[in-house]
């Protein structure tokens, strides 16, 4: 990725609308009806703090909406939020039937990459929408995970592991974007390869109020069992560090071990799982 693209993406939305959050002209702001503004669909975030929304109404009925949102301009007449979501909630809210904007025609794509980029330096982002927006900046934006390391400030491992997540069944990663378990409650239930085993433990967690410490030694013993009753022939040892392999790479492992030399099996399923398991050996190294 060139520096500038870099700059660009690390630098979120005033990169493309310079100086909106400090100085905007007065004859840039036009009021908008609210019932022609709609959402960006793609939005990463799809989950807002109500208590925070109805916080933000009743300023909004107090003072007015102090800080104007920023739409972008379709082909109907209407509008698409590109930032502000919150402060178009809110005022909604507060049956509002306009609301101070600013208008720019960006191209669609650099809105949903910078925003995206934007979301994910923030902290009010679930563990799973924010899996969901590495991986759209992966498949989309062709992004690799180092670019966006660096774009967001947060390690390649964490990106991986964070990708990880979406590897678990459809049940569990919900259990997680509603918060009823954790990512960490997820990274340990990856061991589990089992659909139907994976879900059952899930909901154990949840039931019994398990730490994630609890939770990673009920799934090492479940996979130790389960090691046991298909590979008898290997000793105690061997199944320990392919479990320890497992959880580091949230793949299966086997260790086949002859009477001169052994190799080690690293399962993958596609291209993403097979460069997140290479980032994830290599930052070992």
């Amino acid at each position: 990725m060139s520096t500038k693209r870099s700059n660009r993406l690390g630098r979120g939305l005033s990169a493309l609308i310079p100086d909106i959050e400090e100085k905007i002209e007065k004859k840039d702001i036009e009021n908008i009806s609210i019932k022609d503004i709609y959402p960006n669909e793609n939005q990463p975030r799809r989950v807002f703090d109500e208590e925070k929304i109805k916080d933000l109404s009743e300023s909004i009925k107090k003072y007015g909406v102090l800080q104007p949102i920023v739409l972008k301009p379709d082909e109907f007449g209407k509008y698409m939020i590109i930032a502000g979501e919150r402060r178009y909630r809110a005022s909604k809210m507060a049956n509002l039937t306009e609301i101070p904007a600013v208008l720019r025609d960006i191209p669609i794509k650099e809105i949903m990459e910078i925003a995206l980029i934007e979301n994910l330096q923030r902290e009010e982002l679930t563990p799973i929408e924010e899996a969901l927006g590495y991986k759209s900046l992966i498949e989309n934006y062709k992004l690799t995970q180092e670019e966006i390391s660096e774009a967001i400030g947060k390690s390649r491992p964490h990106i991986a592991n964070m990708l990880r997540l979406l590897n678990l069944e459809k049940e569990v990663i919900e259990m997680i974007n509603q918060g009823f378990i954790t990512a960490g409650h997820g990274k340990a239930l990856l061991r589990v390869t089992d659909k139907i085993q994976q879900i059952n433990l899930a909901n154990k967690v949840i039931d019994e109020n398990l730490s994630v410490r609890e939770t990673e030694d009920l799934t090492k013993n479940v996979f130790i069992e389960k090691k046991k009753k298909k590979t008898p022939q290997k000793d105690i040892f061997t199944l320990d560090i392919e479990e320890k392999l497992m959880n580091a790479l949230g793949t299966k492992v086997n260790i086949s071990k002859g009477k001169k030399k052994g190799k080690i099996e690293i399962e993958y399923h596609d291209d993403e799982q097979l460069s997140n398991i290479i980032s994830l050996l290599i930052d070992e190294v």
